[in-house]
C-alpha cells in the first residue's frame, strides 16, 4: 500500500476497508473459502510508517518501494499517491508482474493513463480503479431503479456535487494545498470528471460530447504551512455532457459552494415515466401518476408542498463501505478470477473527459468524446 499515510490512503483505504477486511477474517470467494489480507505500507518517512504500523498491529512497512515490488509475498500493489507520482510508480509495478490497485486518476493526461492500460494488457497483470461513487447506496438504489424500467426513456441527469473548502487564512483547509496547483496534478476537472465518467458511462451510456466551464474562483490560498500561494487549478466546473441515447447531463462541481442540499452530492434523474432525486445514502421517487400538475403564475402563493410529493426508497439491505466492497470485489478478480469491469482502460476513460473538459473551457465549444480502446494511439489527440 503506497500512499496509505496520506488523507484517502489511510481513511478509506487502509482503515476502513484493508483492515476491516482483515479484521474479519479475509474476503469470502466463490467456493467458501475465505483469503486473508496482510498489508505492507510504504511510503517516504519511515517514523510516520511506524507510528501507523505499531497504531494498528501491522507488521511490515519500508520506505524501499523497489523492494516491496521485487518481494513475492506481496502479490497486489496499491497505489494512493499524489497524481503526479502515480505514472512512474505503476510502471514500476506492471514491470514487478504485480495485480495493480489505484486511486484515480491514473495518470496525469490521458496518453499515460492509456500507457498504463497498454502496458499492463501486454504484461497480462490484473489491474483496478476506485469506482467508489458507484457503490454508495444512493446509486446503488438508482441503479436497481434503472433496472427496473421504472424511469422509462430516461431524459436527463442533473447534478450537484461540493462545498465550501476554506482558504487557508483565518481557517484551515480542508483539502491538501496541491489540490489547488495544476502544476501539481490538481484541479476539480481532474479530480472528478473521471468520477462523472464512470458514473455516466456505468449507470446511463457513453459521454458522447462535453461543453464544460472550468474557472479559479478563489484566486489565491494559504498552504499547510501558512504561506499564501497563487491558485492555478480550477476549483469548478460547470458541464453539460451528452450521452448515447440522447440523454442530456449537466453536473455542476465546485470547492467554492456552500451545501443547501441534503448532501454533498445530489442527482436528479427525470424519465417520461418518473423521476428520483439520489444522494450519497438517500433516494426519493415521484411516479408519472402521482406527480402534481404546477400551473406557472407569479401573482399568487403556491400552495403545492413539493417535498411531499416524493417518497423515499427504503433501505432493503445492507450497504457496506463503497471502498471495502470494491477492493473486496478486486481480491475475488485477482484469486478467484471473478469480473472486475473497473480497469485502466475505464481509468483513461475518465482522464479523456477530463481533458476533453478542460480543452472545452479553453475553446469555448462543445467538444466530442470518442471511444478508446488499448489500440487508440498515444501521443498525438485524438479527434
Amino acid at each position: 500500500m503506497n500512499g496509505a499515510s496520506g488523507r484517502m490512503g489511510y481513511r478509506q483505504h487502509l482503515v476502513r476497508s484493508i483492515l476491516a477486511i482483515r479484521d474479519e477474517g479475509g474476503v469470502e470467494l466463490a467456493d467458501g473459502t475465505r483469503v486473508q489480507v496482510e498489508p505492507m505500507l510504504v511510503g517516504r518517512n519511515e517514523e510516520k510508517l511506524a507510528e501507523l504500523a505499531a497504531r494498528h498491529g501491522i507488521e511490515h512497512y519500508s520506505t524501499d518501494l523497489d523492494a516491496a515490488l521485487a518481494d513475492p509475498r506481496w502479490q497486489i500493489y496499491a497505489d494512493f499517491l499524489v497524481t503526479k507520482a502515480r505514472f512512474a510508480a505503476i510502471q514500476k509495478a506492471i514491470a514487478a508482474g504485480k495485480a495493480i490497485y489505484t486511486e484515480k486518476p491514473t495518470a496525469e493526461s490521458f496518453d499515460d493513463a492509456l500507457t498504463l492500460a497498454r502496458l499492463a494488457a501486454d504484461a497480462g497483470v490484473k489491474n483496478g480503479v476506485v469506482h467508489d461513487k458507484l457503490y454508495l447506496p444512493g446509486l446503488q438504489k438508482l441503479k436497481r431503479l434503472i433496472d427496473s424500467g421504472f424511469f422509462g426513456r430516461i431524459l436527463s441527469v442533473r447534478g450537484e456535487f461540493g462545498y465550501w473548502v476554506f482558504e487557508g487564512d483565518w481557517h484551515p483547509s480542508q483539502r491538501p494545498s496541491w489540490n489547488y496547483r495544476s502544476e501539481d496534478g490538481g484541479g476539480i476537472t481532474v479530480d472528478m470528471f473521471p468520477h462523472w465518467s464512470y458514473v455516466l458511462e456505468n449507470l446511463f451510456g457513453r459521454v458522447e460530447s462535453v461543453y464544460s466551464r472550468a474557472v479559479t474562483h478563489i484566486p489565491s490560498r494559504v498552504d499547510e504551512a501558512g504561506t499564501p500561494y497563487a491558485a492555478t487549478a480550477d476549483d469548478a466546473a460547470y458541464a453539460v455532457f451528452e450521452l448515447e441515447g440522447g440523454i442530456i447531463a449537466q453536473l455542476n462541481s465546485s470547492w467554492a459552494v456552500r451545501v443547501d442540499r441534503d448532501e454533498l452530492v445530489q442527482f436528479q434523474v427525470d424519465g417520461t415515466h418518473g423521476s428520483a432525486v439520489v444522494g450519497l445514502f438517500g433516494c426519493k421517487i415521484q411516479p408519472r401518476n402521482a406527480t402534481p400538475k404546477p400551473v406557472w403564475n407569479p401573482d399568487l402563493v403556491d400552495e403545492i408542498d413539493y417535498d411531499s410529493t416524493w417518497v423515499d426508497v427504503p433501505t432493503n439491505e445492507v450497504f457496506e463501505n463503497g471502498f471495502k466492497t470494491q477492493w473486496q470485489d478486486f481480491i475475488r478478480h485477482v484469486v478467484d478470477d471473478a469480473p472486475h469491469h473497473y480497469d485502466f482502460l475505464a481509468g483513461a476513460r475518465g482522464m479523456l473527459l477530463a481533458e476533453k473538459g478542460l480543452e472545452s473551457s479553453r475553446d469555448g465549444r462543445r467538444v466530442d468524446v470518442p471511444s478508446v480502446s488499448v489500440d487508440s494511439p498515444v501521443g498525438a489527440q485524438i479527434a
